[in-house]
């Protein structure tokens, strides 16, 4: 079970935004990512609670940021229902789509699940509901993604694999890249992986269903 902390910072000026602090699992039913984020001062800013399922559709979602708070599922696509920080006033949503993104590295492992990519394949195009922070507002984007190589590089604990993904957003034409081994993010834009506690786990790995448990501690909890 890979635990770790990610930095966070505005993917075009640098500022820090602050750090994400994860657990993640694969299991017999999926793959659940489980945090706690911080501003840049330490004080709790939000939590990401993602569960998705053997082909990577969102069985569960709920993320808190900035007091507001959104819950979700893939259900007729994917839907939503969005509750303010007083708790009075909740907006529903649906889009037709497969999933969710956001800032959260969470979303970035997610995708790679509903895409299941070769390398040197055509780039797929997939449609997303994007959570914009601060205030987790919804917004449909269009992302093409496509996996330009896979590596195998040697380490202490056995060989990693490094998988090169090259991402464009369809409405800007801004291209990135994202590096990812199996269910942690190296690095992507805004995102840098400053501590792994343990080496991230295979989708092959046959845990047992700790991550889908109701007990699947939050960090810091």
């Amino acid at each position: 079970m890979p635990r770790g902390r990610y930095s966070l910072h505005d993917p075009h000026d640098h500022t820090p935004l602050g750090e994400e602090h994860f657990h993640c699992a694969p299991g017999p039913s999926g793959w659940r990512y489980v945090s706690q984020t911080t501003t840049p001062g330490g004080d709790h800013r939000g939590s990401v609670d993602l569960a998705v399922d053997a082909l990577g559709r969102p069985i569960r979602l709920e993320v808190n940021a900035s007091s507001w708070q959104v819950r979700g599922a893939a259900i007729d696509g994917v839907t939503w229902v969005r509750t303010d920080p007083t708790g009075t006033e909740a907006t529903e949503g649906n889009v037709a789509a497969p999933g969710f993104t956001g800032t959260s590295p969470a979303f970035l492992i997610a995708t790679t699940r509903l895409l299941r990519l070769t390398p040197g394949a055509p780039a797929t195009r997939i449609r997303l509901v994007a959570l914009t922070d601060p205030v987790l507002a919804p917004r449909t984007v269009d992302q093409a993604w496509a996996l330009r190589s896979r590596a195998e590089h040697p380490t202490d604990s056995g060989p990693l694999v490094v998988d090169e993904y090259q991402v464009t957003a369809l409405d800007t034409g801004e291209v990135h890249t994202v590096h990812i081994a199996g269910d942690v993010v190296l690095s992507a834009p805004g995102i840098e992986l400053e501590h792994l506690e343990t080496p991230p786990s295979s989708f092959t790995d046959t845990d047992d269903s700790e991550g889908f448990d109701d007990d699947f501690d939050r960090p810091g909890d």
